[in-house]
């Protein structure tokens, strides 16, 4: 049975425990959080929309479902989208994730223009080929007034953690390579990002306005598990940290994921 909408039990943070997926800071639920209720209100007794174009198996969408959204996920992976479906259902809300094959690139092709409040494009920057289309499409996917949210790899957090782990080759690599690659023939991604080239893309290319800035994961990566394990409050502790650092301007660049929420001007659709 589908859950009513807006029904969640939050905890003392606000948002439900199971908002987003475990490796996100308290910072970037914070802000989607936040965004969910905005628009909320805004659409009154409508289902907040929200597009994941890149989304995979639901780490977010079947969270945002169950908090009342009606959430689209546009994914090129129909084993991805397949795994959707079925943990749309096992969480009760079904009716309320729609899968749709297709690619950021043509993201317009597959779902209407300026159709949701809150646009995700969570790990997608690293891995598209045309990174100033893939944002364009993503800023027309929002309507007016509504939200693009962007979780990208870090270029700076990881060169350090090749530095960490002694391969000092790939971390020059990924501080002078223009596209913040490793030079390995096994690095993953075709790039990351610092947090300059990242805002200067969404406002110059996509034409929208940024509202805030986020390190993900500062501390997480550099803390031996062996600690978190031997201290029972070292979880809470680290997360109290990340909430400080994950908006301190000298050290969110150093975080493994940034995090950028950024607004579509409110005027006609032709301003895109």
């Amino acid at each position: 049975m589908t859950p009513p909408m807006g029904t969640t039990d939050a905890d003392e943070r606000g948002w439900p425990a199971e908002f987003g997926p475990p490796a996100a800071s308290g910072a970037v639920r914070r802000a989607l959080w936040a965004e969910l209720a905005d628009a909320r209100r805004r659409r009154g007794e409508a289902p907040v929309r929200v597009l994941d174009v890149g989304g995979g198996t639901g780490a977010w969408a079947v969270p945002m479902a169950v908090a009342g959204c009606q959430v689209t996920v546009v994914d090129t992976s129909p084993n991805a989208l397949a795994a959707l479906r079925g943990r749309a259902r096992e969480a009760g809300v079904g009716g309320r994730v729609h899968a749709v094959q297709g690619d950021a690139q043509n993201l317009t092709d597959a779902v209407p223009a300026a159709d949701a409040d809150l646009v995700l494009g969570h790990g997608l920057l690293e891995v598209v080929d045309d990174l100033a289309v893939a944002v364009v499409q993503l800023a027309q996917a929002v309507e007016p007034g509504g939200a693009v949210s962007v979780l990208a790899a870090g270029r700076y957090g990881a060169a350090l953690g090749q530095v960490h782990a002694g391969r000092l080759p790939q971390a020059r690599a990924m501080l002078t390579d223009p596209e913040g690659r490793s030079g390995a023939p096994t690095d993953p991604l075709r790039r990351r990002l610092d947090a300059t080239a990242l805002r200067g893309l969404l406002e110059s290319a996509a034409g929208l306005s940024i509202e805030l800035i986020h390190g993900d994961g500062v501390f997480d990566s550099w803390l031996p598990a062996a600690v978190l394990e031997a201290d029972p409050s070292g979880a809470d502790e680290l997360a109290a940290l990340e909430d400080i650092v994950a908006t301190t301007p000298e050290l969110l660049v150093l975080a493994a994921r940034l995090h950028v929420l950024a607004r579509r001007p409110s005027g006609g659709p032709g301003e895109l």
